[in-house]
């Protein structure tokens, strides 16, 4: 059993124990997809909401950490830059 506790988070509507503190965009996508998809001109939105008190709702932006939080919910969408 790890030292650190997990917390629960919701990605994509299920729940995802997880150790770490912040997680990073590729993180939260390997999360959210059993099978991500891929492609030159796949991007990913990731939204969150019931986060930390200073920034409770928000976007994730490219090269960004999102801190997590117990009862966070994040929504990883996939969507065709072409």
């Amino acid at each position: 059993m790890p030292n650190e506790k997990e917390i629960t988070i919701i990605v994509n509507g299920r729940e995802k124990a997880v150790a770490e503190k912040e997680l990073n965009e590729e993180q939260l996508v390997q999360l959210a997809y059993d099978n991500p998809p891929v492609g030159e001109f796949v991007c990913f939105t990731i939204t969150y909401r019931r986060g930390h008190g200073n920034k409770p709702t928000g976007t994730l932006e490219e090269d960004e950490l999102l801190k997590l939080k117990e009862g966070m919910i994040i929504n990883v969408t996939a969507a065709d830059k072409s």
